[in-house]
């Protein structure tokens, strides 16, 4: 590609970018927390129509993914879940096919009180667009149509087959990205512009959910020593894990990418309900947990020592240890992701970067996971993940950095146009 070429598209995604931002704002407004998803799937839809992509917009079987590698149990309302693909074909094909895939799943906004703005009524300030999913990872999606857009305002079409992908459950258990591998599609690479901070992801962790489901013998308070308090049991599995937590971090001290990395395993109780009147001994809590682990780790090997680790904790308990908990898994069952044999999709990414940033790009050994882990590890598809700078992902008042949205969605139309090649429109 000319460094003329080059320069026409990213002039295109300068000209288009108060046009992007305003399309941010509007998909940022949806209120998308799991099982609200399909406001945000009808949008995307309607601007692929818009662009002359060919749609597909089907709803989730999840009986057609259990079988498959990955797939995390579902314990919620998944009768409305719905994948959206767009789809680009050439007229001829001269390049190498891609997967452009983002996620419009967002996390629940906790307190409103809490946030300086609406979480769902965007606002940018100071170089800044706040708003829950603005980060994580609406702009993204959005800065990647607005690449392929760039491209055709440069006057140019790219020759080889694209897939524009939004899916859900990217928060929970990532089967909206199975699901498009159970539908069919395929390329040479995948690419996905999740807020990196300018880093490409070498390595991530996996993650498991369970649900520890705690059972007590509930009393008036008045006699609580004759009863059996399952929330305060539940404490005691708690710190339990804790210490698998720490017997697991030591581990990683033995991983190549995950050695100089500060407590790369983050177990986390997240959400705790029990009881049912204040002046009764509680006689249930559910606690539901996080834990992650890391790629080459199985996930049968990692649960039966979550089990183990509970099975003796409720042995040194006076009532566990004759009424034993039970654990549910609960959403994520996903494995560690490395990404390799990509030396193809590497180079031409890195061209592009070099163009925007002047320089070669960071890599990062991540201790979150992302959808990449699908096409990688089940059909050796290189999966790329890029994108731009924010903050207070699943917190309060999460931004994105405007300036660094546009240079990634600068990075990710060049990158495009390197990997698929283009013609002249």
């Amino acid at each position: 590609m000319t460094a003329e070429t080059q320069q026409r598209i990213l002039a295109a995604v300068d000209e288009g970018f108060d046009a992007q931002l305003a399309t941010t704002q509007a998909f940022v407004a949806i209120p998308s927390t799991r099982g609200a998803e399909g406001p945000c799937q009808d949008m995307i839809g309607d601007l692929l129509r818009e662009r002359g992509y060919e749609v597909d917009d089907w709803h989730i079987n999840l009986d057609e993914l259990r079988d498959l590698r990955g797939f995390g149990p579902i314990d919620h309302d998944f009768s409305k879940a719905r994948t959206v693909v767009g789809t680009y074909r050439p007229a001829t094909n001269a390049g190498k096919s891609l997967i452009l895939q983002g996620h419009c799943d967002v996390v629940p906004t906790g307190p409103l009180e809490m946030w300086e703005t609406p979480p769902f009524s965007p606002v940018i300030k100071d170089g800044r667009m706040y708003g829950r999913g603005a980060c994580d990872m609406k702009s993204g999606t959005i800065g990647a149509l607005y690449a392929l857009d760039a491209i055709r305002k440069a006057g140019l079409k790219p020759t080889a087959r694209i897939h524009f992908q939004s899916v859900i459950e990217e928060e929970s258990t990532g089967v909206g990205a199975l699901s498009t591998l159970q539908r069919g599609y395929r390329a040479d690479a995948c690419f996905i512009p999740e807020p990196t901070n300018g880093t490409m992801i070498r390595s991530q962790v996996g993650v498991i959910w369970f649900r520890l489901k705690v059972r007590g013998f509930p009393v008036h308070v008045f006699e609580a020593g004759a009863g059996s308090n399952a929330i305060m049991a539940a404490y005691h599995l708690v710190h339990a894990l804790e210490q698998l937590e720490i017997a697991w971090n030591e581990r990683a001290k033995a991983d190549r990418h995950f050695k100089d990395v500060n407590h790369p395993i983050n177990f986390n109780p997240g959400i705790i309900k029990g009881g049912d009147w204040a002046s009764s001994v509680p006689a249930w809590c559910d606690v539901d947990c996080r834990i992650a682990v890391l790629p080459g780790w199985s996930i049968a090997e990692c649960q039966k020592e979550i089990l183990a680790c509970v099975s003796a904790a409720a042995r040194d308990h006076r009532f566990l240890s004759n009424n034993p908990p039970q654990v549910e898994w609960s959403g994520f069952l996903s494995e560690g992701y490395e990404l390799v044999n990509s030396e193809a999709p590497e180079a031409a990414f890195a061209r592009a970067h070099q163009t925007v940033y002047g320089g070669a790009v960071e890599d990062r050994a991540f201790t979150a996971l992302t959808d990449t882990r699908f096409y990688g590890l089940n059909y050796d598809i290189p999966s790329l993940c890029f994108g731009a700078n924010g903050a207070a992902m699943h917190g309060f008042n999460e931004y994105v950095e405007l300036d660094s949205l546009r240079k990634s969605t600068k990075a990710t139309a060049l990158f495009i146009a390197e990997w698929c090649g283009v013609e002249k429109a």
